[in-house]
């Protein structure tokens, strides 16, 4: 017997509850991975709040690392006792779970559960949008919102590295210290202050080649003028709400993408290269250890920790 962290009706942290549940036999294409690290992210928030609807009841969790304890009679590229990881697919809040092999990468040996488990989902985040949604080079200038988050810091530490300038957006003093600390170059601190004319003054009121916007709702606008012509706004959130609809003419002469890192993971084809650059980007330090761990059997109170904003870094269940 095992157990799982399931949800059957959506709303609030507690709706959360561990249930039992028996490890299940692979199908011919499938593997079973017994969790060592399972990640936490806000689209596991969204899910359970119902904004990205699953069929009821649900486990959340799309990203976690283990080991391989039973494979279908069709795998070949794993086999049982294999350290591996995976990102992009619903269900990982278990002990115990069923995952398509192909999903599964065998992790390298320098690499830490904890590191893959945590992370993974996030840099494949950052690898979509800084390569493939606006691919970024040296001398380019890109805003990051919530530079100090667990998403925000790889996102800064990846430009970094391909010789961009980052603009980061904080919440506190505190927070842009952290996102100093990742590299940051610039750091405006507060939700309510002008973006547009904070981020001309470091671009010489160009504004940024590509804006990041985890944040929504009435942010977003502001995001959208904070870019130069023909640069590019990705929205990937809504943690202050809802994005209001944008007319075309907000745009003026750039371009605005909702990319989906879920979407982007389910391509077999984009997702294994993909996978392998963010263990790339693990063994260069450019991905951080989670920063807070948590049991499994505390998803409720990890939930309300995400959703006050008192994790900094990445977080992780540690089976």
């Amino acid at each position: 017997m095992s157990y799982a962290i399931q949800f059957a009706q959506t709303g609030e942290a507690d709706v959360l509850q561990k249930v039992s549940v028996d490890p299940k036999d692979p199908g011919a294409d499938q593997i079973r991975i017994r969790h060592s690290a399972i990640g936490l992210n806000f689209v596991d928030v969204y899910h359970r709040q119902g904004i990205y609807p699953l069929p009821l009841p649900a486990v959340p969790g799309v990203e976690g690392a283990g080991v391989v304890e039973a494979v279908g009679e069709r795998v070949t590229n794993v086999k049982v006792g294999d350290r591996v990881a995976y990102a992009g697919v619903v269900g990982a809040y278990a002990e115990t779970r069923l995952l398509p092999a192909w999903r599964a990468v065998k992790l390298p040996d320098s690499l830490d559960f904890d590191l893959a488990g945590g992370t993974l989902l996030r840099g494949l985040t950052a690898f979509m949008l800084l390569h493939k949604v606006y691919p970024v080079s040296a001398g380019m200038v890109i805003l990051v919102h919530a530079a100090a988050g667990g998403l925000g810091t790889i996102l800064v530490r990846w430009a970094k590295s391909l010789g961009a300038e980052v603009i980061g957006t904080a919440s506190s003093l505190e927070k842009a210290q952290l996102a100093s600390q990742a590299g940051a170059d610039h750091v405006i601190v507060g939700r309510d202050v002008d973006l547009a004319v904070e981020v001309g003054k470091s671009t010489d009121g160009q504004g940024v080649h590509l804006a990041i916007d985890g944040i929504g709702g009435a942010t977003l606008a502001k995001t959208i003028a904070s870019v130069r012509p023909f640069g590019m706004t990705a929205n990937i959130g809504q943690v202050a709400g809802a994005p209001p609809a944008v007319p075309l003419s907000a745009l003026r002469s750039n371009a605005f993408s909702r990319p989906s890192v879920m979407a982007f993971a389910a391509s077999e084809a984009a997702y294994r290269p993909a996978v392998m650059s963010v263990f790339e980007k693990m063994e260069a330090g450019v991905l951080d250890m989670p920063s807070r761990t948590y049991e499994l059997t505390d998803a409720v109170a990890a939930h309300r920790d995400l959703e006050a904003g008192v994790i900094t870094g990445a977080a992780v269940f540690r089976l």
